[in-house]
């Protein structure tokens, strides 16, 4: 685990501050708290207060996101939530029987795409995510298999005791 500066090579515990530092940056630019002209200054200050890492540039700091310049403003926080979602997915997989980690270890992929054809995909835009996860888990969204995830990864990867 090893902060950065660019979000898209960021490991998966920084990742979410990568998120948080740009949720905060929009709802600030769209309450009129800060201007345009403010950006770069408060990204270096948010990325040195919540990742502890110097911004450079502008290049490498407030600029390496298209997002904004294409007008696309409360995107990035849909990341994050991807990954909560996957992670429940993921534990209700295991739930119904799945060897999840003998599936991705074989590279045959099939039985976790049929698992998200039949629960998710085939709803398309018919099912918001709130009726999609209930649908698929059987219980709302939880961000506790999220939090799980990572402590539970990342406690085997560094040795250390499971909370």
């Amino acid at each position: 685990v090893q902060p950065s500066l660019i979000r898209t090579e960021a490991d998966e515990l920084t990742y979410p501050l990568h998120i948080l530092i740009r949720y905060e940056m929009e709802q600030a630019l769209l309450s009129g708290e800060i201007t345009a002209k403010d950006v770069p200054a408060l990204w270096a200050e948010k990325y040195k207060q919540y990742l502890g890492v110097t911004v450079p540039n502008n290049t490498e700091g407030a600029l390496q996101d298209v997002h904004w310049s294409w007008g696309e403003f409360g995107y990035f926080p849909t990341y994050a939530l991807g990954s909560a979602y996957g992670a429940q997915y993921k534990h209700a997989m295991i739930a119904e029987g799945m060897d999840f980690d003998a599936v991705c270890a074989s590279g045959d992929l099939a039985p976790i795409k049929e698992w998200l054809g039949s629960r998710i995909w085939t709803w398309g835009r018919a099912k918001d995510s709130k009726e999609l996860i209930l649908g698929a888990c059987g219980e709302p969204f939880d961000v506790h298999y999220y939090t799980k995830y990572l402590t539970d990864k990342y406690s085997r990867i560094y040795g250390l005791a499971s909370a």
